[in-house]
């Protein structure tokens, strides 16, 4: 595989994917999903591999989608878009050059085009769900916005205390695409987080039962170890089956009707009133500025640091 945004490889029965730009603090971009899809793919037909471990390298898990990209416009995150894209033909909804002119204000916004592109980022992030074998998440430092998609798509989470959680982008420019919030947590909690776009702690996902474990900074690697190691001991056949069984719930429930509906509204967040003032305050000074004065009025402090 031809991985630029990821690392794979197996260690005895366990095979870990770990996110890769840690400069843009694992910044999501149009390749990675369709590389993470690639990984697990490898994984689930390798008879050694048990189950999968996602991670992130650098100082955080992952930061959202690559702002500098998506939102800033800004040239030089442009400049390695072609590459990222893959094997996109031109004019494709994967081509960089057809999601910058369907995102300018000044042109009429395609939602096709937009759903097109956003459902494929989506079935990147639900190959996590569709594996066929465990897919455990350790969460260090931050897991925020398009990141949480992955997370949440995992079939558990392992999370540092002092780490951060959450999908800001619900106070603008941005819906959680895979809609997986609910399930995990329950109709009332994820609404508290939805209506508000707070973020947890790790200590406080534990609480509320959206991780499965917080350990402390220093303990994260070792707790998680121990809970992959003894997932591993199971033969694969029964592993198989019991994820074939836990899944049916959240897909009996509507899971992916759902999710096209949040996908849909992800396009709409960014082409209303208050989407298209975000991008261009974005433009004019920055994403990350763009993002704090976003989240000032909540008192939030810090942004992934990257």
């Amino acid at each position: 595989m031809d991985l630029r945004t990821m690392t794979y490889e197996r260690t005895g029965r366990v095979a870990r994917i770990t996110l890769d730009r840690p400069k843009q603090g694992n910044a999501i971009t149009l390749r990675m999903p369709r590389e993470l899809a690639a990984c697990v793919e490898r994984a689930d037909l390798d008879p050694e591999v048990h189950c999968l471990l996602l991670s992130g390298n650098g100082s955080g898990f992952c930061g959202g989608y690559d702002l500098g990209l998506f939102a800033e416009g800004d040239p030089q995150a442009d400049a390695g878009s072609q590459a990222d894209a893959g094997d996109a033909p031109a004019g494709s909804p994967l081509d960089p050059a057809v999601q910058r002119a369907n995102h300018d204000p000044r042109r009429t916004w395609d939602p096709v085009v937009d759903l097109q592109m956003m459902q494929r980022n989506v079935r990147g992030f639900m190959s996590l769900f569709h594996a066929d074998k465990p897919v455990i998440c350790k969460v260090h430092g931050f897991c925020i916005a398009g990141g949480t998609d992955m997370a949440l798509c995992s079939d558990l989470l392992v999370i540092a205390e002092d780490a951060k959680i959450g999908y800001p982008p619900a106070r603008v420019w941005g819906s959680p695409t895979t809609a997986i919030w609910a399930h995990r947590l329950g109709a009332q909690r994820a609404a508290r987080l939805l209506f508000t776009g707070d973020s947890l702690s790790g200590r406080e996902a534990a609480e509320w039962g959206l991780a499965l474990d917080a350990a402390p900074a220093e303990k994260l690697d070792e707790r998680c170890e121990a809970l992959v190691d003894r997932i591993a001991r199971l033969p694969v056949n029964q592993l198989v089956m019991m994820k074939l069984l836990l899944n049916q719930t959240p897909i009996a429930q509507g899971l992916h009707g759902t999710q096209l509906l949040g996908t849909v509204f992800d396009g709409l967040t960014r082409h209303t009133p208050e989407g298209y003032a975000f991008q261009a305050r974005a433009v004019e000074a920055g994403w990350r500025q763009a993002v704090r004065e976003r989240d000032e009025p909540f008192g939030d402090h810090g942004l992934p640091r990257v």
